[in-house]
């Protein structure tokens, strides 16, 4: 049998194993076994390496997406009414209520008043364009004069071009005669006009008349 220490010796192997704990743990408080760390922070500062440093070609980039070229028409296919603000339709309104403003303009019936002929016109102008006519309704001793000799003249009216338009507004040159009614077929051509119309009430209507040499040059 092994022999067994005795108490002395006993205390004296005591001794030396807390001694040893003692000393380890001050080698671990004192960053003992510091390898491992110092691995781990060498790692962390690897991965904060600014972008393309340390990387390769760069094939784990994405791809830069290919050029996407708009589509062309040739000028035969173009579709010139495409480029307008309004349908083909909507234009067509808009010419049709120019041309019947000036109509109304160059058909004076002399045995009636001048405020029915004016009314003809308010009736395709817009509200404020409709006071602004009623107001220049008198028409003195020119329309008296012709009264007594009941003269009636019809008026004709041809939509020439388009000389401006925009999203709201379409302003057309519109060619205006007046042919008198009686033996001699007198006409008269009363020149080209700008007539400006718009959309008002769901509908087209007359917003400025003026000769065509003197505005509505689609400016403003």
């Amino acid at each position: 049998m092994p022999k067994s220490l005795s108490e002395g010796q006993q205390r004296l192997v005591f001794g030396l194993l807390v001694a040893v704990l003692v000393v380890f743990g001050i080698y671990l408080s004192m960053g003992g076994f510091s390898g491992g760390d110092d691995e781990a922070e060498g790692n962390q500062q690897g991965d904060q390496q600014p972008s393309g440093e340390g990387q390769g070609s760069g094939a784990d980039q994405p791809a830069a997406a290919p050029p996407s070229p708009i589509p062309t028409t040739a000028v035969d296919d173009m579709q010139v009414l495409d480029w307008l603000p309004f349908p083909e339709e909507e234009m067509k309104g808009a010419a049709a209520t120019a041309q019947a403003f000036a109509t109304a303009y160059g058909t004076i019936d002399y045995t009636r008043s001048p405020e029915q002929y004016y009314a003809a016109m308010e009736a395709l102008a817009t509200r404020d364009y409709a006071r602004t006519l009623a107001q220049s309704s008198g028409a003195g001793a020119m329309w008296a004069e012709m009264g007594e000799q009941e003269a009636v003249a019809e008026g004709r009216a041809d939509v020439e071009s388009i000389r401006s338009f925009d999203d709201e507004s379409i302003v057309f040159v519109v060619q205006a005669q007046s042919i008198t009614e009686d033996d001699s077929g007198a006409s008269e051509d009363l020149g080209d006009f700008a007539i400006t119309v718009v959309q008002e009430r769901g509908e087209w209507r007359v917003f400025d008349f003026q000769p065509a040499d003197a505005g509505n040059f689609g400016e403003g």
